[in-house]
Order: C-alpha cells, then structure tokens, then sequence
C-alpha cells in the first residue's frame, strides 16, 4: 500500500507535543492505534498523550504506557485534564474515529484548538473537512493496519518493520487483530502480509492472542452463557437474532468495560443467521448502544444510518437508540420489517 505521508511528516517534525485521540467505548483497534502511534511518537523524542473518552477493556491494561506519567487520560475520570492537554497540545492526532462527535467530550475543544488536527482512519464517511490533514480509506483491515502501512511510509522507518519498537508493533497487531475478529472479517491481502511482517518482526501471536481472547473472569464466561441461552431471540423469517444486555444483567454478572465484546458475533454462528444486534443499556440509563454485525453482502452500515442513529461498515456497523432498552425489541423487529431491500444488499 503506497500512502504520501510528507504533509504528516512535515507536522510531526514541526511538533513536540502531540495529543493522540481515540473514540468513546475504545475497542482493540482504537487503543491499538492510540497506543501505537505514543510508543512511535516516543521513540521519536516526542512528548505523546493519549486520551480516551471513556474507560477501556481490562483485558487490553498490557497495551498502556511503561511510564506512570503518561498513562491514558480518561475523559470521564478528568475532563478537566484531557481538556487542558489538547488545548497545550501542539498537534492533535484523531484515531479509528469518522466524526468528531465519538470523542463525546471533546469535540468542541478540538475544534477550537490552534494546533494542527489529523485524522487516521478506516470507516465511512469521515469528517474529513475538519481536519488539516486526514489519512482515511475503507479498503483497510483496522485503523491500525494503515496507521501500520502509514509509518512504514515515514522516513525515519523507510519501510523497515524492524524500526518500530516491539511495544509498538505488539499495538498494531492487537488492533488488526481484534477489529478483524481474529481474522475471521474484513480481511485484505495487504492484512495477511501486514500480519506477517509483524511476527517477522518479533511479535508473539500466540501470546497476544492469549492476553486479549483467553483472559476473561468466571462471571463474564457465565453472562455470555446466560446472553446465548436466555437473552437471545431469533427472527427467522429476517433470518436475523438479537439480544439485549440490562444494566441489571451487568450488575448480577460483575460487568467490566469490554466484558460484552464478541458478544454481537456469536448468533452468526448459526447457519441460517445473516444479521446480529446487541443492544447494551448505558450505564445512566439514557440510551442503548446498538452493535450490528452481518455476512457476506449484507449491509448493516446502511441500517445503522437509516435506523440507529450511526453507521460503521458493510459487516459491522453500531449506533444509539434514545429509548427504554424494552422498548428496543418491538423497533428492532419494525425495522427489520421495513429495511428497503435496495439498501439491505447494497
């Protein structure tokens, strides 16, 4: 993949302290791609910080920075603090997010900073006319497969995987992996030989594999059993299943952030099932957060937009609804009803 990154090099060379960005509810490809681009930053003698909306999965803490200092800023812990990093920040890097609005907190003051603002992403649709520069194509695996191809374009790598730091290439892999569900969706050429070069490199598949889909507590085992036998409901003249997770279901099975993730994929399991929602209630209660996923030619993107609120990919989209989580099965089931077929397998 041949990518001109002499506009970002001329920004990071004229940069000291850079305020790397990731969205709200950060999955694997987000903390991989924030995580990755800080231990690039500092083995460049940069001054990186990362900040995060909202508290990432536990099974991900190995990803966080060695140094105590630069540990990942959470917005809902100390927006005060993220605030005050952006507006000291001399370049502002926004990753695995479209739209300025899934930072939650921090759109306006990226916004209204002085400093440069670049975008590094993968999905559709970007914002890409709020930022000086936007590294942004859907034909990529992850955010962190181009952030990945995007430094090897830099001078100081030239093309040598060698040149990352093993902390960094660990961080790539992570978010490759997990946003390709481990290789099973959304898969490129250029992702095999990506992931091959990685593990020439150094990287530990096996052991990253391990820390990220072989660490999960008893109780989270034990709901993602009660979610499949209990909670999921089939659909099948839509050949489609659904299942909803409580605030009360998460307090019973001592839910952490990240507990539910794989959840969504687990109905495409069965045969006869093309689409998949989870429908996860907030933790205040004032929306439901919508998770999409569906194979081969199916759409979800095009749902998410027209029925939830969001957006994302052709297999994997999500959104909000702005309603009581009971009231979500009789409109999910409306929608499916009414989703135009031109747009369904478009």
């Amino acid at each position: 993949m041949q990518i001109d990154t002499s506009r970002l090099e001329s920004l990071l060379a004229s940069a000291d302290r850079i305020a790397l960005v990731g969205h709200f509810n950060p999955d694997g490809d987000a903390l991989g791609s924030v995580t990755a681009a800080y231990h690039y930053l500092k083995d460049r003698g940069k001054k990186p910080r990362i900040i995060l909306p909202s508290p990432y999965p536990e099974n991900m803490a190995f990803l966080e920075p060695d140094d105590p200092r630069d540990r990942m800023l959470i917005c809902e812990n100390d927006l005060p603090g993220a605030r005050a990093l952006v507006a000291e920040a001399d370049l502002v890097i926004c990753l695995d997010l479209n739209r300025l609005s899934r930072t939650e907190y921090l759109e306006q003051d990226i916004l209204q900073t002085r400093a440069s603002k670049v975008l590094i992403d993968h999905h559709i649709a970007a914002e890409l006319e709020r930022f000086d520069l936007a590294i942004s194509t859907i034909g990529v695996s992850s955010t962190c497969e181009l952030l990945f191809w995007t430094l090897l374009s830099l001078p100081d790598v030239a093309g040598d995987p060698g040149r990352l730091s093993l902390r960094c290439a660990e961080s790539l892999y992570v978010g490759m992996m997990t946003d390709t569900n481990n290789f099973a969706n959304s898969v490129f050429p250029d992702t095999f030989e990506m992931a091959s070069k990685l593990i020439a490199r150094g990287v530990d598949k096996d052991g990253l594999q391990e820390k990220v889909l072989s660490c999960y507590s008893v109780s989270r085992t034990r709901l993602m059993g009660h979610m499949v036998k209990d909670k999921m409901k089939v659909v099948p003249q839509h050949q489609a299943a659904y299942m909803l997770l409580s605030n009360k279901e998460k307090e019973r099975y001592h839910f952490q952030p990240g507990d539910s993730e794989g959840f969504v994929n687990l109905p495409l399991a069965i045969r006869t099932m093309q689409v998949s929602a989870l429908f996860t209630e907030n933790i205040d209660g004032k929306y439901v957060r919508v998770s999409l996923r569906s194979k081969g030619t199916i759409n979800v993107n095009k749902f998410a937009i027209r029925f939830f609120n969001g957006g994302g990919h052709r297999n994997a989209a999500g959104g909000r609804l702005y309603m009581p989580l009971e009231a979500v099965p009789a409109y999910f089931e409306q929608a499916l009803d009414n989703w135009p077929e031109e747009e369904k397998f478009s």
